[in-house]
């Protein structure tokens, strides 16, 4: 291989280890005291599994002065469950979710937004607190938050105080946001509706390869003058 292109390519290589493929998300808030991105961020939802007893939709809303009107609904329940009560509700996608279950929205800089859960006549809960009177009706964790809220089980989710943040998540694996729909008596199980958000990660840009290349280029120049001389 031509040692021109050779060199190139080692120093590509080193940019982009350097300056890494993609920037993280730049969240300023994204739990339960709502959504705020300080830049336009894309952000990937992957519905997971419900085990609520109403037909359920999931979607983005914009919060302006205090209230909530729906921009996106991203995923919808056909009926209430895969086989009404068996194993507490539990719907599926391809069986209580159609579609592909998976849906990136864009969240625009600086506007405040929720997440919310539409049960019909059961009424809407959001994943902001404030929005529901100050009661608490999502969490938001990483990986380990499935695993603790026991989807098998309606038994009240105490652990609910400790899951409100997910920024840590959402661009390192993954954040899980599960809803409690106020159902089966208020029993706060956080288990009726659950989806996964991830960050799309900002392509590197040209502009910054180039840079990056340049800065390279001239410190080699420059350790090659050093040892002519």
């Amino acid at each position: 291989m031509n040692t021109k292109i050779l060199s190139a390519l080692t120093a590509t290589a080193a940019v982009t280890a350097m300056l890494g493929t993609a920037a993280p998300a730049h969240a300023f808030s994204f739990g339960t005291s709502g959504i705020t991105f300080t830049q336009n961020t894309d952000v990937k939802f992957n519905f997971k599994e419900s085990h609520g007893g109403y037909t359920s939709s999931f979607g983005i809303y914009e919060v302006k002065d205090s209230a909530a009107s729906l921009v996106s609904t991203l995923f919808s329940e056909t009926k209430s469950s895969d086989n009404g009560a068996q194993n507490e509700w539990k719907g599926t996608l391809g069986n209580t979710v159609l579609g592909s279950g998976s849906a990136v929205f864009t969240f625009v800089a600086n506007q405040i937004y929720t997440l919310g859960l539409d049960s019909g006549k059961n009424g809407i809960v959001y994943s902001s607190s404030a929005l529901n009177g100050g009661s608490q009706q999502a969490v938001f964790g990483g990986s380990e938050l499935w695993n603790a809220l026991g989807t098998q089980t309606t038994n009240t989710f105490k652990a609910a105080g400790k899951f409100t943040n997910g920024i840590g998540s959402l661009s390192n694996g993954g954040t899980t946001i599960s809803f409690d729909d106020r159902g089966g008596g208020n029993d706060a199980d956080f288990q009726d509706f659950t989806v996964t958000a991830e960050a799309v990660p900002e392509p590197m840009t040209m502009t910054g390869l180039v840079l990056g290349l340049g800065g390279l280029v001239a410190a080699r120049r420059r350790r090659g003058s050093k040892t002519a001389s």
